[in-house]
């Protein structure tokens, strides 16, 4: 079982950032969510003046033996295909991850096929999962290792100096587990949560719907038993992005979220321990139809909607300069005193 001691956020240093930004040179509550931002991660951090640079971006990698059933656009070698990918700098993520300055690595926690790179970290638990179609997906073993990978990659990168966490996936067939757990969680009906994935074709998403359905029923999952549930129905690389979010946030490093399998993921480690869910902030909203579902398990709204739906961590690196922007506001906005400008009689006027 992952035990991990994961502190409240500190109220009081939220409120004091509120406080501290209302006195800034412009009307209260003029520059939206970039205060929100702001406040939310100085009580995250316990920081006044949070540090958010560099984030630490960790690509996780695995196969999912589901994807026999053909519920995917995509053949099951295209997971190490990319992975290869991600080692040479090509994929999104790494154009991404370089703009903004992040610590970007790529972990092998179950791809099927060998991968033979020193570029990328060797954590394999297993050479993909079994089809959970037809059995479970993985050993309880198996799962708590898969976590135990991300929780540990997740200290080494805060370790290297990274400030905010963003976790992302690559692994054929992972929207079909992804959607599997979210269904436990929530009484939405398949054909609300279920979505298209890499690409497939209508017909094709009928049948993902369908495996799911006799997943569940085959294997009648509980939620309330994180590591089983899991291993009946999950993904490696989806326990070691759970794993990684316990790290940062029993760390204060706050957690920038991506798109519908990373959503998932925060509601699996919210599952080990529900005050994480304070520590993460939504990047972006995907366009996968569970995501909405799985944001509003959470209580999260989104910065960003950009009609996104690669995965990889890619929507929380494009959402990330946000972060970037409301801490500069914080560190560099003169106050109405320091700039010598009055202060209306009414909230959220002023005057020179």
């Amino acid at each position: 079982m992952m035990n991990v001691s994961i502190p409240p956020i500190r109220r009081e240093m939220a409120e004091q950032a509120r406080a501290y930004i209302d006195q800034l040179t412009k009307p209260p509550g003029s520059l939206g969510r970039l205060e929100d931002i702001a406040a939310e991660l100085a009580g995250m951090t316990g920081e006044l003046l949070p540090r958010v640079t560099p984030p630490g971006v960790l690509v996780f990698a695995a196969d999912h033996g589901v994807a026999a059933e053909g519920v995917s656009a995509y053949p099951a070698e295209v997971t190490a295909q990319m992975v290869s990918n991600f080692a040479n700098g090509g994929a999104a993520i790494n154009v991404f991850s370089r703009h903004i300055g992040a610590l970007l690595q790529v972990i092998d926690v179950g791809v099927a096929a060998p991968i033979v790179d020193e570029r990328v970290i060797q954590k394999k638990v297993r050479p993909g999962t079994n089809n959970f179609a037809i059995m479970e997906a993985m050993t309880m073993s198996e799962a708590e290792q898969a976590l135990h990978v991300g929780y540990e990659q997740a200290v080494s990168v805060i370790g290297q100096g990274g400030r905010t966490l963003i976790v992302g996936e690559m692994g054929i067939g992972n929207t079909t587990a992804a959607s599997a757990l979210l269904a436990t969680l929530t009484d939405e009906p398949l054909e609300r949560i279920v979505g298209k994935g890499s690409g497939i074709r209508e017909e094709r998403l009928a049948h993902k719907r369908d495996v799911i359905r006799r997943a569940l029923l085959l294997h009648q999952p509980d939620p309330a038993k994180p590591v089983e549930w899991l291993a009946k129905i999950g993904g490696l690389e989806i326990a070691a992005m759970a794993g990684a979010m316990l790290a940062a946030a029993e760390r204060r490093i706050p957690i920038l979220l991506d798109g519908f399998i990373c959503t998932v993921a925060a509601l699996v480690a919210r599952q080990f321990a529900p005050n994480v869910a304070e520590y993460m902030i939504a990047g972006h909203r995907s366009q996968e139809p569970g995501h909405d579902i799985a944001l509003r398990l959470l209580g999260k709204e989104p910065l960003l909607d950009l009609r996104m739906r690669l995965g990889e961590g890619s929507g929380a690196a494009v959402a990330f300069p946000l972060f970037v922007a409301a801490t500069a506001m914080v560190n560099e906005m003169a106050t109405f005193a320091s700039a010598g400008i009055s202060t209306g009689e009414k909230k959220g006027e002023k005057q020179a």
